[in-house]
């Protein structure tokens, strides 16, 4: 689970409350026609602008965003390692079982590829390819959460505009409380999706693409390595120096 995110959203939706509660009532901040408004204009244009497999992929990006993967580096370069061991022992051949006992689809991509003795420069081609693609995807998954971002204060001041024209059609009557309720709470509203919801979303499918993006390129580096010839030792420094500081730091204690 993506602790971070759930405290983030404890601590926001927690002091919102408390604001809220201080000297308010939640009723106050409670109208349907300035959620109609905001969250359903929102999502109207997120409909309209995106494709429909992106849509169908939804739920997947708000499982992804709550539950990403665990993807830790370290356990990948001990993996390489070890498989750049087997190699120089036995051959590259020697690598095909312990590609077919590999969790990681990608690795094990990667594994068959140079078992199969194919072109250095090709598999490199091929493997960057593959990532590319799946750049692609995570980017559209998380710039649908982005494009929510902007929306939705847009339709919170496009409800605020509409609050305003039927406060001002109702100066000599007696409806001005609702329709003020229209023209603020919309406004809020835009600023709590697009602040509270949209984004943390999206930086949390941005932070797990780039977790998963580092084991990419360090398996691709290794496996290119192994390939290569080169002695493990160099191989495992070489990948260490793609971790962040905080990791070589980790190993270093180890």
């Amino acid at each position: 689970m993506n602790i971070t995110l759930i405290i983030g959203w404890v601590i926001a939706f927690g002091l919102i409350l408390y604001g809220i509660f201080n000297g308010g009532q939640l009723a106050w901040f409670i109208d349907i026609p300035s959620l109609a408004i905001t969250v359903g204009g929102t999502f109207g244009v997120l409909i309209a602008v995106s494709p429909m497999s992106l849509l169908k992929s939804l739920p997947a990006l708000f499982k992804f965003a709550l539950f990403p993967p665990k993807y830790k580096a370290e356990d990948y370069i001990t993996q390489i390692v070890d498989f750049a061991n087997t190699a120089r022992s036995k051959g590259l051949l020697a690598l095909e079982d312990s590609a077919n006992k590999c969790e990681d689809p990608f690795m094990k991509q990667a594994l068959m590829l140079i078992v199969d003795a194919n072109d250095s420069a090709k598999v490199r081609e091929m493997l960057e390819g593959s990532v590319a693609f799946m750049e692609e995807r995570h980017e559209a998954g998380a710039g649908f959460f982005g494009k929510g971002s902007s929306l939705a204060p847009a339709f919170g001041m496009l409800g605020t505009l509409v609050g305003l024209v039927i406060m001002l059609q109702n100066l000599d009557g007696g409806d001005l409380g609702p329709a003020m309720a229209v023209a603020l709470i919309t406004t809020f509203y835009g600023s709590l999706f697009a602040n509270v919801i949209f984004g943390p979303i999206e930086s949390a499918l941005k932070n797990a693409h780039a977790d998963e993006m580092l084991c990419m390129q360090i398996i691709i580096e290794g496996v290119m390595a192994i390939a290569e010839g080169s002695n493990p030792r160099m191989i495992k420094e070489k990948l260490e120096f793609m971790l962040p500081k905080s990791a070589k730091k980790d190993e270093e204690k180890k």
